[in-house]
């Protein structure tokens, strides 16, 4: 048996290498405290889920859904943007209902990327940006983000023998791993940027409603022009607890969503229809649901940068995202001193490196773990001494 050779050349996916590792302690009898994967630990309101039960009682709804989604729930869509960002959606031709933001992503490459072209990806970045330009025959030109440049991409430093075989470009603000931020005068460079070059732009943005101390993030479609040039990747999962329901939206570019939706209806068949009536009443229903989560993530955000800087590691409090980004102490790489506080505090946080080469140096850790395991993987570095690298314990 041989298999093709974009099997080959997968690495094990991240977060299943570190689920395994977790297993592994857990299984030994180990108490392991997690700050790994952004799984809110919040549960999904209630009256999102009393929609559900009901929607999910109706025969209509045990049938296969559309790929393009209900009209109502694309309608929902567009007005939830409108009411959020200002944003003139066309629900018929500018928005389409994914099966989480992944799935969507995941196929995006397909749709722009021939052999041999080159999709310009963020360096540290989701791997799926990457993995979706191999599965596609193409080639991904690492955009290294920089702390000097506020985690940016230096559009300036893309060779133009690059441009001129780019397809596609991958942003995603609030960011992930870094937790950086983008402004709209940074967006309105990077249309500028993909009309010279004639490139597809693909903003990743399921952390806009993530966000502390009264910091609102823009969407990538409020920038002029924008509407000619990209979509936005959008999703329920962060702002509504809802990862495991596995829904969420493109929305942008007619031409662009009209590419995306005939890959999907060749590939599935859209979301359960009881889910997406459980979402229409998440972006319609009461949303005091995302302040309250911002509170609780808000104050974990203080509590872990605080215990991170007493141990010595250097961090800046996130204004958005899930995610505080640490850089580890000199001498080590991010995989050795994830591995020391998994061996010595029996704590999982994320390698940079897995991000990408630009990612050495850091460590990423989420806020999406209970408050009780929170305080006692707290508990576990208070007063901790990290040894100089090398040492043997």
């Amino acid at each position: 048996m041989k298999f093709a050779q974009r099997i080959e050349k997968l690495q094990p996916y991240l977060f299943v290498e570190i689920s395994r590792k977790i297993n592994e302690r857990r299984a030994a009898g180990v108490r392991v405290i997690t700050f790994a994967i952004g799984d809110p630990d919040i549960p999904t309101p209630q009256h999102i889920l009393d929609r559900l039960i009901e929607a999910s009682r109706d025969p209509a709804n045990h049938r296969y859904p559309e790929s393009d989604g209900l009209p109502e729930f694309r309608r929902a869509i567009a007005r939830w943007y409108h009411q959020r960002f200002g944003v003139t959606l066309d629900p018929d031709t500018e928005v389409l209902p994914l099966i989480g933001a992944k799935e969507g992503i995941g196929h995006m490459a397909l749709c722009f990327i021939d052999p041999g072209d080159i999709a310009l990806v963020p360096d540290p970045g989701y791997p799926v940006y990457s993995v979706g330009t191999m599965f596609a025959g193409g080639d991904s030109y690492f955009m290294p983000l920089l702390e000097e440049n506020g985690w940016l991409p230096n559009l300036d430093a893309i060779p133009p023998e690059v441009a001129r075989r780019a397809r596609l470009m991958w942003l995603n603000y609030p960011n992930n791993p870094t937790a950086a931020v983008a402004s709209l005068d940074y967006f309105e460079r990077v249309v500028e940027f993909a009309r010279e070059h004639q490139i597809a732009v693909c903003h990743d943005a399921p952390y806009t409603e993530v966000a502390y101390d009264g910091y609102k993030p823009v969407s990538f479609l409020q920038a002029k022009g924008s509407m000619d040039v990209a979509v936005e990747f959008h999703s329920l999962s962060k702002s509504y607890n809802m990862t495991g329901w596995r829904v969420g939206m493109a929305v942008g570019n007619a031409q662009m969503i009209n590419a995306l939706m005939r890959v999907k209806s060749n590939l599935d068949s859209g979301i359960p229809q009881a889910i997406q009536l459980a979402a229409i009443e998440a972006l319609s229903g009461p949303q005091d649901c995302i302040e309250e989560n911002n509170r609780t993530y808000q104050r974990r955000r203080d509590r872990l940068v605080k215990a991170l800087n007493q141990i010595g590691l250097q961090v800046v409090p996130p204004a958005a995202s899930l995610y505080v980004w640490a850089r580890v102490p000199q001498g080590y790489t991010s995989s050795e001193f994830a591995a020391m506080l998994l061996d010595e505090k029996d704590i999982v946080v994320t390698p940079g490196a897995g991000y990408g080469s630009y990612g050495e140096g850091y460590i990423r850790l989420s806020m999406t773990l209970s408050d009780e395991d929170l305080e006692e993987g707290l508990a576990r570095l208070a007063g901790w001494h990290i040894p100089p690298p090398g040492t043997k314990r």
